[in-house]
């Protein structure tokens, strides 16, 4: 697949930031979070998501806590 569905992505997006530039071109996104050591938006549950703490080590956290 070389083209992105932004329209698609944009509705499965649960990014809480709204002057996002990136909601809905999931290429972008990963490289943005990559490049700031952290994961995006889709990688949390909504809770977690609003704090906008995306590092890998609250994914971690999170990740151990639903066990």
């Amino acid at each position: 697949m070389t083209e992105c569905l932004q329209a698609i992505n944009r509705g499965r997006c649960n990014c809480s930031y709204e002057p996002c530039s990136r909601k809905g071109n999931c290429c972008e996104c990963l490289h943005y979070h990559r490049r700031n050591d952290e994961l995006p938006a889709c990688f949390f549950p909504d809770a977690v998501e609003k704090t906008y703490d995306r590092s890998v080590r609250r994914f971690v956290q999170t990740v151990q806590g639903r066990t």
